[in-house]
């Protein structure tokens, strides 16, 4: 589809011609998604739909106590340091974007009192600002006003280096500027064609001025609103115990009419994800599961039990094996897996196009994930015009031996290959869940039989999604060889997504591991590609520059794919939820209810 065939569907739109779905699926046929259709009839000045209310309550609160699970615990509630998806979501029961993604790619407002557009100027012509105007009349849980200086902070906040946000990415290359008391200017340095990054969705959660202001920089550690969150959400902080409990009660003055329905919340955190799910398909004792990891044989049976169902979201999150490129077990200034080293074996590329084709992806789609994980030779796996057709996998022990022959690794005595005095052998670490246990030993047994020696770690999932920096068993710490988890992409574009492979994104001591590149691979070409990608306008060739990044991790073997994971998660039967592959699992918590 040419320039000129698109921007005659966008003005069929506009002008009523065409309706805003029979574009949406004219774009999926050439390969775009819903969310960057959003963004394409956004930028030709067609407004954005609005929700179709489905939300039955007539007034707040009366719904009594919502009890959910998180199988891994939530260690702090400052979105900006939130370490993995747990923080997110707990913290998003406090504090609010602008406006969050629903599960058709739609920008929904929440502090925003609407979606920028071309048709009332707020989003410019030449695609390198976008106003936002604020909802007004809401206040913070104390009940101080929200206004435009708290979205200011917030990008001060997260943008100062020794803040070490993790939200850093999303806030480095803009300028926001207050416009009025309630409007802010997000400026760009160039034309930008996804706008909708800052203050929106997963990475978007704005904290209060008046609390933090004291407490930026150096000192953003220190602040006790960290654990005792103070936002615009429709619920009230009660009470947190790390790692276990995050409770909440309704905000009587919240900012939307009859919500919240329920009059408290309970997140319960710990455990496993069979556990999980069985409280809430089985006994019923929770309303919600996050993150079924379950083998899908035993979420099938367990449906039966009749008091719950899975509920699948497509989007783009991965599991994956990450290759360590420095020396985890030599300490340089105080440091491991340090920047000033290499991996002694791990940076021979024999070795890792050796362990690529030791992984069984097919076997562990069809015995341990089923629906829930889809074998994958892509770490960008959705939206699909961002899938690279390149790529491929296999498993293949006799090619592992015959590369690592070749390349000088011959097996000792003990069965083990060498080289130069260096033996390949590797502590490969995951968090506790039976799935992960299960791909570990599958991984371990193929190893075995090319001389490489695997020596598994299973770590609890609330020690290695912490976000204590004095922990050394935490996945962004990364003091092993082989690590795997599910990295989750919260935007229907790979833009934020694909920043956790820049160089200047390295976790390091520095800024205290809160960096997003864990392998800590770096690669001044992949650097210079993802710059350009993010201010070309093309969507051709914007697409083409990040499955070029895609297919430079694949095949330098940075990481290997293991299932493409959506999302998955276990609800009542009378539960209400609105799930979005592109957000976080409580961006709508606001309009959770249950039937009667």
């Amino acid at each position: 589809m040419n320039e000129q065939e698109l921007r005659r569907l966008i003005g069929a739109v506009k002008h009523g011609k065409l309706s805003r779905r029979d574009f949406a699926r004219r774009m999926l046929a050439v390969g775009l998604t819903a969310p960057m259709a959003t963004q394409l009839l956004a930028i030709g000045g067609v407004a954005n739909a609005q929700a179709r209310s489905q939300y039955k309550p007539t007034k707040r609160g009366g719904g009594g106590l919502l009890k959910v699970l998180w199988w891994q615990g939530a260690t702090l509630l400052n979105p900006h340091f939130a370490v993995g998806t747990k923080d997110q979501d707990a913290s998003r029961f406090f504090y609010e974007p602008l406006a969050g993604w629903d599960a058709d790619g739609n920008l929904q407002p929440v502090l925003a009192a609407s979606i920028p557009g071309r048709e009332d100027g707020t989003l410019a012509a030449d695609g390198k600002s976008v106003t936002w105007k604020l909802k007004q009349g809401v206040t913070w849980h104390d009940g101080k006003p929200f206004t435009a200086d708290d979205v200011v902070f917030n990008w001060e906040y997260a943008k100062d280096p020794a803040t070490a946000a993790t939200t850093s990415a999303v806030y480095t290359d803009v300028m926001v500027e207050k416009v009025d008391q309630y409007t802010v200017k997000v400026l760009f340095q160039k034309p930008t064609p996804f706008w909708a990054l800052a203050f929106v969705g997963a990475q978007g959660m704005i904290i209060p001025k008046h609390l933090f202001a004291d407490y930026a920089g150096g000192k953003s550690r220190d602040a006790p609103t960290n654990l005792k969150p103070v936002g615009t959400g429709a619920y009230k902080f009660k009470d947190f115990k790390p790692g276990d409990m995050v409770s909440g009660e309704i905000n009587p003055n919240y900012h939307m009419e009859n919500r919240p329905y329920f009059d408290a919340f309970e997140m319960k955190g710990g455990g496993d994800a069979v556990s999980a799910a069985r409280a809430v398909l089985q006994s019923g004792e929770f309303d919600f599961a996050w993150n079924m990891q379950v083998e899908d044989e035993i979420l099938q049976r367990m449906e039966k039990g009749g008091k719950g169902r899975v509920a699948i979201s497509p989007g783009g999150n991965i599991e994956h094996i990450q290759l360590n490129t420095t020396d985890p077990w030599t300490e340089v200034d105080g440091e491991r897996s340090s920047l000033k080293t290499k991996h002694p074996t791990l940076s021979d590329p024999a070795v890792r196009q050796a362990l690529s084709v030791l992984v069984d992806k097919d076997s562990i789609e069809k015995h341990i994930y089923g629906r829930t994980g889809i074998a994958t030779a892509n770490f960008v796996n959705n939206p699909e015009r961002f899938r690279s057709k390149s790529t491929k996998f296999e498993f293949n022990v006799d090619k592992a031996n015959d590369i690592l022959e070749k390349a000088g690794w011959k097996k000792g005595s003990d069965g083990i290959r060498e080289k130069d005095g260096k033996k390949l052998k590797f502590v490969y670490q995951t968090s506790i869940n039976q799935p992960r246990q299960k791909t570990q030993a599958i991984v371990k047994q193929a190893c075995q039989k090319a001389g490489i020696d695997i020596e598994i770690k299973s770590v609890t999932a609330s020690v290695f999604f912490s976000s204590d920096v004095a922990n050394p068993d935490t996945y962004t710490k990364f003091y092993c060889d082989l690590q795997m988890y599910t990295t989750t992409m919260t935007q229907p574009d790979p833009e934020l997504f694909m920043k956790q492979f820049l160089s200047e994104e390295a976790a390091t001591k520095e800024n205290k591991w809160q960096g997003r590149n864990i392998t800590r691979w770096r690669n001044k070409e992949y650097d210079d590609i993802h710059k350009a990608g993010q201010v070309e306008v093309d969507p051709v060739k914007r697409a083409a520059m990040f499955i070029k990044l895609n297919d430079m991790v694949i095949n330098d073997q940075v990481v290997i794919p293991v299932v493409a994971r959506p999302a998955v998660q276990a609800m009542g039967n009378k539960l209400v939820a609105t799930m979005s592959g592109w957000d976080n699992n409580t961006w709508d918590i606001q309009n959770w209810y249950k039937e009667a």
